[in-house]
């Protein structure tokens, strides 16, 4: 306890325990999640409040070791005991980012601009520093930085392997090792029958594979590993979209497959039965001729389709006659 103060005061940040919290000596490894309230005072005779999370009802989170922008804060954090509350009095040369952080947080949380110069979304730091950032208090705190206090209050943590984490904090490593996972959890949609919970953990896994994709030179053996790997994915999804009447993406996706694997007769039963509900029917007819011919054990199954496909032909000609009937009546 004494290093980490010790430790904090060599930095610039002055910490005084306002509740000890539960626990020994804290260590949390980098990936741990923390949750926790914030108050943000400025150091001045007023003790000028700036943001306070409770107030929103909902904790901040942050995973240590993924470089939030305001670095000060996982500084602290990292020496605080669950259900601890502490005060961070902390030098005015690691609270420059404050501004763009508070501004980040309060249009998260819904909180209305006062004014601006710059309603374009997105601007550089430059521009900040130009047109401020559309909170009053932000901007003055931007011209003239000062001593900030943080009050905070670590009210849960969550080990790496207790949370499910986000894409984006996954390790290539971690992304490979969720894929079976994500396609297990697919299959128990598929089974019963929740066909847009399948094909959304289908298309998740898929994502994780273009992102590995993307990192692999084409043709080496890894990057053909992964191209092998996206195609069950990609057949799973076309069959849950094919169930959900949504042809488009069958096709796109089958399309896919068969680039790669030109005689999969999977992929060409599925497109065909796409093209029909798309209708394209010349389409549909090639692709149902190509899976007869290679395998013909279907050919009971495809001429079934072909069987509706023509009564659908006789359909809708009938209407395409009945409207150029009503054209010249």
């Amino acid at each position: 306890m004494a290093e980490d103060f010790a430790n904090l005061l060599a930095q610039g940040i002055e910490k005084r325990v306002l509740y000890a919290g539960k626990g020994g000596q804290t260590s949390y490894e980098d990936g741990t999640k923390l949750y926790f309230h914030f108050r943000t005072e400025i150091c001045d005779e007023e003790n000028t409040v700036l943001d306070d999370s409770h107030k929103y009802n909902k904790p901040m989170e942050i995973i240590l070791g993924k470089k939030f922008k305001l670095e000060v804060w996982e500084t602290c954090l990292r020496t605080m005991r669950l259900n601890e509350v502490a005060c961070f009095t902390v030098e005015k040369s690691h609270t420059s980012v404050y501004p763009v952080v508070s501004k980040t947080l309060r249009e998260y949380y819904g909180e209305k601009k006062a004014h601006s110069h710059n309603d374009s979304g997105h601007c550089c730091g430059m521009m900040m520093a130009e047109h401020g950032v559309g909170f009053d208090d932000l901007n003055e705190l931007m011209k003239n930085p000062k001593q900030l206090r943080f009050i905070l209050e670590l009210v849960k943590v969550e080990r790496p392997e207790e949370y499910e984490k986000d894409s984006w904090t996954l390790t290539d490593e971690e992304k490979l090792q969720r894929i079976p996972v994500l396609k297990e959890q697919g299959n128990k949609f598929f089974l019963e029958k929740k066909y847009p919970e399948a094909a959304e953990k289908y298309f998740e896994a898929l994502s994780f594979l273009e992102q590995l994709v993307l990192k692999e030179k084409p043709e080496e053996p890894e990057w053909n590993s992964l191209e092998d790997m996206k195609t069950p994915f990609l057949l799973n999804y076309a069959q849950c979209k094919l169930f959900l009447k949504d042809f488009y993406p069958v096709i796109e996706h089958t399309s896919t497959v068969l680039k790669r694997e030109p005689e999969n007769v999977k992929a060409l039963f599925r497109r065909a039965k796409a093209h029909v509900g798309a209708w394209n029917p010349l389409e549909a007819r090639e692709d149902f001729s190509k899976v007869m011919t290679l395998d013909p054990s279907l050919s009971t199954a495809v001429q079934k389709e072909l069987k509706n496909l023509e009564e659908l032909q006789k359909q809708k000609d009938s209407e395409d006659r009945n409207k150029l009937k009503g054209l010249f009546s």
